[in-house]
């Protein structure tokens, strides 16, 4: 599935980690099926169900290169799987070697089986490249919390400015919700991806007595964790790992709204690095252009989660086209995701801070982003009442007259009568009011690094 998001090898890269393009490589597909055969073959050779003569033909032949792509998947639409064609080629391969191990190629097994084993194993190695760019990624946003948590900047809600807060804390943020995600996919790893086998409809029922003895030995030489019984058409499992994709995509996306929107020219707060020779016609700007990636492979997973979730209803023992849809959906959210990812470990290893113009956006409304704080300090010198009024008055004062805040209330006399100018400046100063934010960076920095947060 190495083109499962765009028709063209030109746009892929752009929307995909390389590591995970290299995961859902329709030959890294055929080679987890023909793991499987093999597995099998030995499983079943252990526990005396084949010959332990068959083995070695039989793993010998199970690699890819072997195989003609194009004819395997040629022969896949009479029989509405690619594994069928591949059982065929496999057992064809053997026979050169060994007439007698041919006729135990896929001995007991459901193309099911070796489909959705070869997917968990997919989905194993995706996690995995996943898990190195998160590594990536929540180091570089716990570096950024360390060097900005004393660094002020501007709180905004509904895009507004509303109190001060550091910087820290918000891309402290980053690596906690990453932490989060980097901490989701482990357990779904340990928990959610396991070996599916069970024949042709759950039961083994062609191994006998010794279908059981089978099932735990491939297992383990899979390496992976024994279910308690065949899943083929239970997918929560699945569901939950689509999930998890989508949700890790759109943690992503939060972050890259956010340095979009801080990247404005108006804004101009923090900044992706800017590419070199990259022969901008327009260099007074810089443009959002690893955010934007990230944003379009987000918009594209969470529909490709919808779509694994509503492939959940499985009729019976096998599906009628609910199992054919996760084929080519999971590779797409395995690249979708990775390229978001990959993307947002980017910008945490290189973002830039203009931390004079964080400081000088403070003033953008005239000291009234501190107006909260210095109401709270006016209530306990001057009362509810009165401070209520000063302000009221202040803030009608400061919008009319566009003039700072801190100059109107410095000509009040029933503050100055209780506060000096210095005492009224440092009402002004933005990390005088950021209450525990600098316990909460601690905490999410303590978190993201799997470590357990002080109170």
């Amino acid at each position: 599935m190495t083109e499962a998001l765009a028709p063209s090898s030109l746009l892929l890269p752009m929307f995909s980690g390389a590591a995970m393009r290299a995961v859902v490589d329709d030959r890294a597909r055929l080679q987890r099926m023909l793991d499987f055969a093999a597995a099998l073959a030995r499983a079943e050779a252990a526990v005396g169900v084949i010959p332990h003569e068959a083995v070695d033909p039989i793993v010998n032949a199970a690699k890819a290169e072997n195989y003609d792509l194009a004819a395997i998947a040629a022969a896949a639409l009479a029989v509405g799987n690619v594994h069928a064609p591949l059982v065929v080629a496999l057992t064809a391969e053997v026979a050169k070697a060994s007439a007698d191990a041919a006729g135990f190629v896929h001995w007991g097994a459901s193309s099911q089986d070796a489909i959705d084993t070869a997917l968990v194993l997919e989905l194993r190695a995706g996690i995995d490249a996943l898990l190195a760019d998160l590594d990536r990624a929540v180091a570089g946003f716990v570096t950024l919390a360390g060097r900005y948590r004393r660094t002020p900047t501007v709180a905004r809600t509904g895009l507004q400015h509303a109190l001060p807060m550091p910087f820290g804390l918000k891309v402290a943020g980053y690596a906690g919700a990453l932490g989060r995600a980097r901490e989701r996919l482990k357990r779904l790893r340990r928990e959610a991806l396991i070996m599916q086998f069970g024949g042709d409809a759950g039961t083994l029922a062609s191994l006998g007595e010794r279908g059981f003895d089978v099932y735990e030995r491939l297992a383990a030489l899979l390496d992976l964790p024994l279910p308690d019984a065949p899943w083929h058409s239970h997918r929560d499992r699945l569901v939950e790992v689509a999930a998890a994709l989508a949700i890790l995509a759109g943690t992503c996306a939060k972050i890259a709204r956010d340095v979009a929107l801080l990247m404005q020219t108006e804004v101009a707060e923090a900044f992706e690095p800017a590419p070199a020779g990259n022969g901008a016609t327009k260099p007074h700007q810089r443009q959002p252009v690893a955010a934007a990636t990230v944003l379009a492979c987000a918009a594209m997973a969470a529909p490709l989660a919808a779509a694994i979730m509503s492939a959940e209803a499985h009729e019976h023992e096998r599906a009628a086209g609910a199992w054919q849809a996760e084929w080519t959906t999971f590779p797409a959210l395995l690249l979708a995701v990775s390229g978001a990812l990959a993307g947002v470990a980017d910008i945490g290893e290189r973002l830039e801070v203009d931390n004079e113009r964080m400081r000088a956006n403070f003033d953008v409304t005239n000291g009234l982003i501190m107006a909260e704080a210095v109401a709270a300090t006016l209530v306990g010198k001057l009362g509810k009442s009165i401070a209520d009024q000063v302000m009221e008055e202040a803030i009608q004062k400061t919008i009319a007259e566009k003039r700072h805040l801190r100059d109107i209330l410095g000509e009040d006399e029933r503050v100055t009568l209780m506060m000096n100018p210095g005492e009224i400046a440092r009402l002004f100063e933005p990390l005088s009011y950021q209450g525990v934010a600098q316990t909460f960076i601690e905490r999410l920095v303590a978190s993201a690094q799997s470590r357990v947060p002080r109170r």
